[in-house]
């Protein structure tokens, strides 16, 4: 029993970072249609920058500030100057965030070298507690609730918020929205940024106990757009649900099946495309 709690907490735990990813993805793809493949270099850059931040300052709230509005101003950069001198034009946005990836991948190996770091977490959370005959991590805790409160605020801002109703209108449709007047343009541009803003936030808080290293970015990034497609391309609760899921077939297939890991990760996602081929909320 402790077996099976334990891989629970961390597949949920896991989960909760492919959402970070998924969401950012999701919700560029739901208003820009941008397939984004740089989203993972966010993630890794967002870590190192965390850890650059630590180091010099010892705080991991700070970190987690300044990695993530660092990277997602460079995402609104790479949006307004790159990205929006191919409106629509799926392949060469493709290749240019392609190109990008590999760009930030250097310059990363550059600065930080190629060995694997890890973010040092934060005191208050070093330690682990007991959850009845279980000892656990507290800081992989932290971890779900944080994404509990992410996700929930979200949500909020999506369903809740005139902002949220004005993304929802133009992702439903974007010439009849610009016809009421809002700036398309510019929610764009913000949704962009929230989108690095919130994958650089999963590198920072994965940092401690998954760590940052050349090729995280490959890897998160296959990872987040298998969430995004069994969920469904532009949902919010899709990018939730599939991370949740996601994170949970990864973590128990490594567990039990360590040879088949790969196929206990994709099997699912044909099985739920085959029957949903959407996603499991994507719109028909």
């Amino acid at each position: 029993m402790t077996f099976w709690i334990t891989q629970l907490l961390n597949g949920i735990s896991f989960g909760m970072l492919l959402f970070l990813l998924a969401a950012g993805l999701s919700l560029i793809y739901g208003l820009m249609r941008i397939l984004n493949l740089a989203h993972g270099s966010y993630y890794l850059l967002g870590g190192y920058v965390g850890l650059t931040v630590v180091g010099v300052t010892g705080s991991f709230v700070l970190a987690a500030l300044v990695g993530s509005v660092t990277v997602a101003f460079l995402g609104i950069v790479m949006e307004r100057f790159f990205l929006r001198r191919f409106p629509k034009q799926e392949l060469p946005q493709v290749l240019l965030t392609f190109g990008f990836l590999f760009i930030f991948a250097d310059v990363a190996l550059w600065i930080w070298g190629g060995n694997p770091q890890t973010l040092p977490k934060p005191g208050i959370f070093s330690s682990s507690i007991w959850l009845g005959s279980i000892v656990f991590p507290s800081y992989r805790l932290f971890v779900i609730a944080t994404g509990l409160v992410i996700g929930i605020g979200l949500w909020w801002f999506q369903e809740r918020t005139r902002v949220g109703a004005m993304i929802r209108a133009a992702v439903d449709d974007e010439e009849m929205a610009r016809g009421v007047g809002i700036n398309v343009s510019l929610l764009s541009t913000a949704v962009f940024g929230l989108g690095a803003f919130l994958a650089a936030l999963g590198g920072i808080l994965g940092g401690p106990f998954v760590g940052i290293y050349p090729g995280a970015d490959f890897e998160v990034l296959i990872l987040a757009f298998v969430v995004t497609i069994v969920g469904g391309l532009g949902s919010l609760k899709g990018a939730f649900i599939g991370g949740l899921l996601i994170g949970l077939l990864d973590n128990f297939g490594k567990a039990l099946f360590p040879q088949l890991a790969l196929f206990t990760l994709f099997a699912p996602m044909a099985i739920i495309l085959a029957i949903r081929p959407t996603g499991l909320f994507g719109r028909r």
